[in-house]
C-alpha cells in the first residue's frame, strides 16, 4: 500500500468535516444547520480570537468516514514510524478518537428516545453527583417499558446493592489498634478525631484511647486536638517524624485504641506519599480511613483517592461535611468504583452527636431525598420542630446516640447558650474571669514567653486593684512545692497575691519565682517577693502581710524605706513594753487587759465574740529608739458567745500608724490567713495548663504565672455566694463529671478543673463571653 494515497485518503476524508466559525455560539450552529442539515454532527466546539468556531461533519459523511478511516490505521502503522509524517498520524488517532465518542453518543441519543424514562433517570442520576459512567451502566441493566417509579426502585436497589459500608462498630471497636484519618485540607479530620474518640470513651473508658497528632505546621493544630483530649480526659501526643511515631506507639502499645490526627496535604501534594510511607514503617500496623469532603466535586474526589491510597491499602474512608452537601451522588459514586468501605458519616461540629455510623439504605435514600434539608442530614434538636420530618432510620439513630452519650454530652458538650450564660455571668461579677481566660489561652501559645505574661499581669493587677480596694492593697506571700511531671524533681514555688483591704479576697498575683527544693530555706519568706513588689507601682498603699515577724534587721531595713507591713507574732514573741521599759512576751503583755469592746462575730461557722486592744511594744534587740520607732501589737481575742470559753486569741505585729483601726487590722491579719490555702490550689492550676517541665523549658515559668493569676478567680469563685454562684459551680462540677452533691461544698481542685474545661469548651465553641447589664459583685465580703 502507498503510504501517500493512505495520507492523501485520509486528508480527502477530513474535506468533510467542516468549519464554521460566527461572533456567538447561536450564530455558529444556525449555520451548520442551515449548511449540513439539522442531523449535522459537532466535531469541535470552542472559542477563538475571531468568535466561535465549531467543526462539524454531515450525517451522511459519518459511515464513509469510518470506513475510509479506521481501517487505514493498521496498515499505516507498520511503515509510519519509518516513511509516515507524525503529526499527520497524531491527528488521524484524535479523530479517530472524537468520531467514536460522537458514535457512541449517537447510540445512547438513540436509546433515550426509544426509552424517554431511562433518560430521564439518566438525567436525575447526573444532578444527584454520580458520574456519566456509573449511571449509564446501572441503567444498561434497566429493563425496558419500565416507568420512572419502577426505574427509581430498580437504580436504588442496585445502588444499595453496591455500595460498601463498614457495619459492624462493635466489631470495629473490640479489635482495637491504631487508626490514622487522613486527607486534604479542610476536610475535618481533628473535628472527626474527637467525635471517634468520643464515641470510644463511651466504649471502654477513657484509659484505654490515646490520641496522637502529626500536624506540626497548621497553626493550633495540636491545641485544638489538645483541647478536645483535656475535654475527654485523653492524653494528646505530637510526632514530628517516623522515628518519634515508632517511639510514641510504643509507649502507647497498652492502649487498646489510639486515633491518630494526620497533616492536612492537597492530593497533589509531593509530601502525601512520605506521609504514608512515615504510618507504614510503624512496627505497630496502623490502618488508615481516608476522609471524603461531600462538597468536593467527583472529579476531585477521585483525585483524592487515587493520591491517599498508593503505596498500602485504605481501611475505609468517612463522610465529613454532608450537612453542607449539594450534590451526594459522587461521594457514592466514588466508594463504588473504588470499593472503599464507608465507615462513618460527619456532618456539623457538636461531639459526638454528629458523628453517625453508615447506612446502606440510609445513604442511598438521602442522595434523592427533597432538598428541604442538605443532603445526608443529620437532625438537631432545633430542626426536629420543623415541618420536614427525617427519615425514621435518622431519627432512630439519633435518638440512640443521645440516650448512650447523655453522660458525655452532660458532661461535655453543655447547650450552648447555658455556656455562654455561664460565662457572662462570670464576666460580670469581677472575679477576673475574662483576664483569667485570656491568660489560659497565652499558656499554650509558644509564640508568647513569661515576660510579656509577666507584663501583662502587672498592669491587670493595676486595674484590680484601682476597683476593688479602698485605700491599700494588702500583699501576701507564700509557697507551694511541686514536681517535674516526667523527672519528678522537686521544686519550691514562691507567689504573691494581692488582696482587697476591703474584702479580702485575691485580686491578682502578678508574680511567681521557683526554686530547687534544696534552697527553700535559702532565703526568708517572702523576702525576695516583697523586694520586687516594692519596685511596683499599684496606685494603692501596698501592706505587706506576714507569716511571721521580720527580723530586726529587716524591720530597720524596711522602716528605712518606707516599706508597711503587719505580721502574725506567737504569744512567745519576746517585747519590750514602751510604756515602761519592761523585758516581757507578748502574751503576757497584750492579753493583760479585761476592758476592750466586745463584738458578735462568726468563728467556724459559730456565734462568738470577739474584741481587740493594743499596746505599744519595741522587739527585743532594738536598741536605737529613732531608727526604729515602736510597733502597734494588736491583741484579738474571740469567746464562745454562751460560754465565753477562750477560741482564739491572735497577736499582730505592724508598723502601720494609727490611720488604720486595730479592728480593721485584726480583719486584714484575719483575710490573710484564710487566702493562704490559695497557694496550694496554685498546684492543681499547673497541672491543668501543662505541668512542671525540666531544666530549660522556656514555656515553664509562663505556665506558673498565668496558673497563679487563674487560682485567684477560682478562689473568688469558691467563695462567692449568692444563687448565681451556686448554679455556676453546680454547672462547672458537671463539666468535670463529679456533680456536687446537695449541700455538700465543692473542693477548690475539683472546681479549678470545671473552669478549666469550660475555658476549653468555649474556645471550642467560639463562644464569648457578655457581662450582663447588672452584674453580681462579689469583692464585698463581711469580716
Amino acid at each position: 500500500m502507498n503510504p501517500q494515497t493512505d495520507v492523501r485518503d485520509v486528508r480527502d476524508v477530513r474535506t468533510t468535516a467542516r468549519k464554521f466559525v460566527a461572533a456567538t455560539g447561536r450564530e455558529a450552529l444556525r449555520l451548520v444547520r442551515e449548511s449540513l442539515g439539522a442531523e449535522a454532527i459537532v466535531l469541535t466546539h470552542r472559542a477563538t480570537a475571531q468568535g466561535v468556531e465549531i467543526v462539524a461533519m454531515a450525517e451522511g459523511d459519518v459511515q464513509e468516514t469510518v470506513q475510509a478511516a479506521v481501517p487505514a490505521v493498521p496498515a499505516v502503522a507498520p511503515v509510519a514510524t519509518a516513511s509516515a509524517d507524525p503529526t499527520v498520524l497524531s491527528e488521524l488517532h484524535s479523530m479517530r478518537g472524537m468520531i467514536e465518542e460522537q458514535l457512541a453518543s449517537v447510540v445512547w441519543s438513540d436509546s433515550q428516545r426509544r426509552d424517554p424514562v431511562r433518560g430521564r433517570l439518566l438525567r436525575t442520576l447526573l444532578g444527584a453527583g454520580f458520574s456519566a459512567r456509573l449511571s449509564k451502566a446501572m441503567l444498561e441493566k434497566l429493563p425496558t417499558g419500565q416507568s420512572y417509579a419502577d426505574g427509581m426502585a430498580f437504580v436504588r436497589s442496585e445502588l444499595v446493592r453496591a455500595v460498601p459500608v463498614h457495619e459492624d462498630e462493635d466489631a470495629l471497636f473490640a479489635q482495637g489498634g491504631v487508626y490514622a484519618l487522613m486527607g486534604p485540607t479542610g476536610v475535618g479530620k481533628t473535628t472527626t478525631t474527637a467525635k471517634l474518640a468520643a464515641r470510644c470513651v463511651m466504649r471502654f473508658g477513657a484509659d484505654k484511647l490515646a490520641l496522637v497528632t502529626t500536624d506540626s505546621y497548621r497553626i493550633g493544630a495540636y491545641e485544638q486536638l489538645r483541647i478536645y483530649g483535656q475535654i475527654l480526659n485523653v492524653p494528646v501526643h505530637a510526632v514530628k517524624d517516623a522515628a518519634d511515631l515508632q517511639l510514641v506507639l510504643h509507649d502507647l502499645r497498652d492502649r487498646h485504641m489510639v486515633l491518630i490526627d494526620t497533616v492536612g496535604m492537597s492530593q497533589r501534594d509531593r509530601a502525601v506519599p512520605e506521609q504514608i510511607a512515615m504510618l507504614g514503617s510503624s512496627q505497630r500496623p496502623v490502618k488508615r480511613l481516608l476522609l471524603l469532603n461531600a462538597t468536593s466535586h467527583g472529579d476531585t474526589l477521585n483525585e483524592v483517592v487515587h493520591a491517599y491510597r498508593q503505596g498500602h491499602a485504605l481501611a475505609g474512608c468517612i463522610f465529613t461535611k454532608v450537612d453542607e452537601a449539594t450534590h451526594p451522588g459522587a461521594l457514592i459514586d466514588t466508594v463504588i468504583r473504588h470499593r472503599l468501605p464507608v465507615h462513618y458519616i460527619s456532618g456539623g461540629q457538636k461531639v459526638p452527636e454528629n458523628l453517625l455510623r453508615a447506612d446502606r439504605v440510609q445513604l442511598v435514600d438521602s442522595v434523592f431525598q427533597p432538598r428541604q434539608h442538605s443532603p445526608l442530614f443529620v437532625p438537631a434538636e432545633a430542626d426536629l420542630a420543623e415541618d420536614v420530618v427525617p427519615s425514621v432510620q435518622a431519627q432512630g439513630e439519633t435518638d440512640r446516640l443521645r440516650l448512650r452519650y447523655q453522660s458525655l454530652i452532660r458532661a461535655m458538650a453543655h447547650d450552648a447558650q447555658e455556656l455562654a450564660t455561664t460565662a457572662g455571668a462570670l464576666a460580670g461579677a469581677h472575679i477576673g474571669f475574662d483576664g483569667a481566660r485570656t491568660l489560659w489561652r497565652q499558656a499554650g501559645d509558644e509564640a508568647i514567653d513569661a515576660k510579656a505574661v509577666l507584663h501583662d499581669l502587672s498592669a491587670f493587677a493595676r486595674g484590680e486593684v484601682a476597683a476593688g480596694c479602698d485605700t491599700h492593697v494588702l500583699a501576701l506571700a507564700g509557697q507551694v512545692g511541686l514536681r517535674a511531671t516526667d523527672s519528678g524533681d522537686a521544686y519550691v514555688c514562691h507567689g504573691s497575691l494581692l488582696l482587697s483591704d476591703r474584702g479580702g479576697l485575691p485580686l491578682a498575683a502578678p508574680n511567681q519565682w521557683l526554686s530547687t527544693a534544696a534552697a527553700r530555706q535559702s532565703a526568708a519568706p517572702g523576702l525576695r517577693q516583697a523586694q520586687w513588689l516594692g519596685q511596683q507601682d499599684f496606685g494603692k498603699r501596698l501592706v505587706h502581710v506576714l507569716g511571721k515577724p521580720p527580723a530586726v534587721e529587716q524591720m530597720l531595713a524596711w522602716q528605712a524605706e518606707g516599706t508597711q507591713w503587719l505580721a502574725r507574732a506567737p504569744g512567745s514573741t519576746a517585747v519590750t513594753d514602751v510604756r515602761t521599759g519592761t523585758a516581757t512576751t507578748l502574751a503576757r503583755l497584750a492579753f493583760a487587759f479585761d476592758d476592750a469592746t466586745e463584738r458578735a462575730v462568726r468563728f467556724r461557722g459559730k456565734g462568738a465574740l470577739q474584741c481587740e486592744a493594743q499596746v505599744e511594744v519595741l522587739p527585743r534587740g532594738a536598741i536605737d529608739r529613732d531608727a526604729m520607732p515602736a510597733l502597734r501589737c494588736v491583741a484579738v481575742r474571740v469567746v464562745d458567745a454562751r460560754s465565753r470559753k477562750p477560741l482564739s486569741q491572735t497577736c499582730v505585729l505592724t508598723n502601720l500608724g494609727d490611720e488604720v483601726s486595730a479592728p480593721q487590722l485584726a480583719q486584714w491579719q484575719g483575710w490573710a490567713a484564710d487566702a493562704e490555702p490559695c497557694f496550694r490550689l496554685l498546684r492543681d492550676g499547673v497541672q491543668l495548663v501543662g505541668g512542671m517541665g525540666e531544666p530549660g523549658d522556656p514555656h515553664m515559668m509562663k505556665r506558673l504565672l498565668v496558673a497563679g493569676q487563674v487560682t485567684t478567680t477560682v478562689w473568688r469563685l469558691l467563695q462567692a455566694e449568692g444563687e448565681w454562684a451556686d448554679r455556676t459551680r453546680l454547672l462547672l462540677g458537671q463539666l468535670t463529671g463529679r456533680a456536687t452533691r446537695a449541700g455538700r461544698a465543692m473542693t477548690g481542685g475539683a472546681l479549678y478543673a470545671g473552669v478549666g474545661k469550660l475555658f476549653l469548651l468555649l474556645d471550642a465553641l467560639g463562644t464569648e463571653s457578655a457581662a450582663p447589664a447588672q452584674a453580681p459583685r462579689t469583692l464585698e465580703r463581711q469580716g
